[in-house]
């Protein structure tokens, strides 16, 4: 890999080798556009990488980003990329903290269907969570192809929603009213609501509806609103987008930081520390924060982050109190913690007052029992599994004062809530790696800013913002105030997640012009 680019010139710089930039020059460069990535990390992937974490011990773990839902099937044929995601067919676990618990079995209703009536001790939810997420699917089908395509206004994406009750519950009131409209039982009501906090601090009634926005784009992926496992781990996805983008041409420079952008809206010049290089178009696939200081623009307000991200790697998964349960069904799919209703509304609350929460929410899932791949034969073969959890409501500013002992803290809270739910402690299942340490990495809103410059720790650069063009945004959702600088990371309008939209749009807003 050569340390400073090649040429002088190039068709467009996309500055950030994410997965985003990467698909933006991958479309770019098979278009037969010149085409340079700055990365300023030693490799490409940002947020979405695999890692062998553990010293000795051979597991690649999705170490930021895990699941996959928003990237579009169109890019992975447009792009003739070798990746492929697996379904999970369990839905999610959730524990009733009396020993029971609800499992959502996406191949078996009948089944689910009686986890509700012992739950709630009637069929009223159950009819209601098949009514509820028939709706959000009928909005997933109709919404989720605009998102490559040019914006629509407002009103057209009402009318192509087509269904005046759904377009109010999604888009007009407070999430809280509707999911307290559907369903009576606190606990079904939390496992709904957690979509809408997934990495966005809120709560349900909150009027700037970024819950509403948050879990609009939690339930419209793939037009199903499906969470897939990454065959491979998250890595494989941007390991061929890299191979793509090189293979039709584009030059990708990695541990070169861009360090400025000077543009008169025509021709632009990106620096670096080795020098410089003109373009006529920069793509920027970093944050709208990080762009402003490129540009020397005012910066706009730092958002913040609001999760904790916590990685494990075990011997073997733990028993649950909940024997009706085979532990491999309900890690397998959305393994959810502290969720309820109420529990939501006091997390938001004790934060919001400058406290750690008491019952930390969080929601964890097994890679490895969908795809062993992500782990040597050894290891599989002896039992041996990743954890992921993903720990709602810890905003940045908790961890200002003392980094360090706040994560600790919040770290052993949020584990005494798991081993509640479990017959024996989760700390007696991990592994420990080369040198005896157990192999455990908590990562905080500040830890993801300083690794992988999420600004704040938010992981979709700023709050999400709805699917349709307002008096801000141009045609594609990508443009800034300046012609030939384009945004194509999660800060750009349809950003978020791991979903290449940013990157393709970018693209298709260069080739169009």
């Amino acid at each position: 890999m050569s340390a400073v680019p090649d040429h002088p010139y190039y068709d467009a710089v996309i500055v950030g080798g994410g997965h985003n930039g990467l698909t933006a020059a991958a479309y770019l460069a098979r278009a037969g556009r010149s085409v340079l990535v700055l990365e300023r990390l030693p490799v490409t992937g940002g947020a979405a990488v695999s890692t062998r974490a553990y010293p000795g011990v051979d597991a690649r773990l999705s170490r930021y980003s895990y699941l996959v839902s928003l990237l579009p099937r169109k890019i992975v044929q447009d792009l003739g990329l070798r990746f492929t995601v697996r379904p999970r067919r369990i839905s999610s676990y959730t524990p009733d903290g009396r020993g029971g618990g609800l499992l959502v079995d996406g191949g078996d209703p009948a089944r689910t269907r009686e986890g509700f009536a012992q739950l709630t001790g009637s069929g009223r939810d159950f009819a209601a969570w098949q009514e509820f997420y028939g709706m959000t699917r009928r909005v997933a089908e109709r919404v989720f192809p605009t998102l490559t395509e040019p914006l629509p206004s407002r009103a057209e994406l009402a009318r192509l929603v087509d269904e005046p009750a759904a377009w109010q519950a999604l888009f007009e009131r407070p999430l809280g009213e509707t999911v307290e409209s559907y369903f009576a039982d606190d606990l079904v009501r939390g496992v709904v609501l957690t979509d809408a906090l997934i990495g966005t601090y809120s709560h349900a009634h909150d009027p700037s509806l970024v819950q509403n926005r948050c879990f609009l784009y939690h339930v419209i992926g793939g037009g199903t609103g499906d969470w897939n496992v990454p065959v491979g781990g998250m890595g494989a996805l941007t390991d061929t987008l890299a191979d793509a983008a090189r293979a039709a041409g584009a030059e990708i420079v990695t541990g070169c930081a861009a360090t400025g952008i000077a543009t008169d809206g025509t021709r632009a010049e990106v620096s670096f520390a080795e020098g410089r290089v003109e373009t006529r178009h920069v793509l920027a696939a970093v944050s709208p924060h990080a762009l402003a200081g490129l540009l020397g623009d005012p910066a706009p307000a730092k958002p913040e982050g609001s999760q904790l991200k916590v990685n494990m790697l075990l011997r073997r998964l733990p028993r649950l109190r909940d024997t009706a349960v085979d532990p491999r069904a309900a890690f397998s799919g959305t393994f959810h913690i502290a969720e309820g209703y109420r529990n939501l509304a006091d997390a938001y609350r004790q934060t919001a007052d400058g406290t750690l929460p008491a019952a930390p929410p969080s929601e964890i899932y097994c890679h490895s029992l969908t795809d062993p791949s992500i782990l040597s034969p050894e290891l599989a073969a002896d039992g041996w599994h990743t954890l992921t959890l993903f720990g709602l409501l810890t905003p940045a500013r908790l961890f200002a004062a003392d980094p360090a002992a706040t994560k600790e803290e919040l770290l052993k809270a949020t584990l005494s809530q798991l081993d509640a739910v479990l017959a024996e402690p989760i700390e007696e299942c991990l592994a420990v790696d080369a040198e005896g340490r157990p192999c455990i990495e908590a990562k905080s809103p500040l830890d993801l800013e300083r690794e992988v410059a999420l600004p704040g720790g938010h992981i979709f650069h700023r709050d999400l913002s709805w699917p349709y063009a307002t008096p801000q945004t141009g045609r594609w959702g990508v443009e800034t105030a300046h012609p030939n600088v384009l945004l194509c990371g999660a800060g750009a309008v349809r950003g978020g997640g791991v979903s290449g939209i940013p990157g393709h749009n970018a693209a298709m807003s260069v080739l169009g012009r």
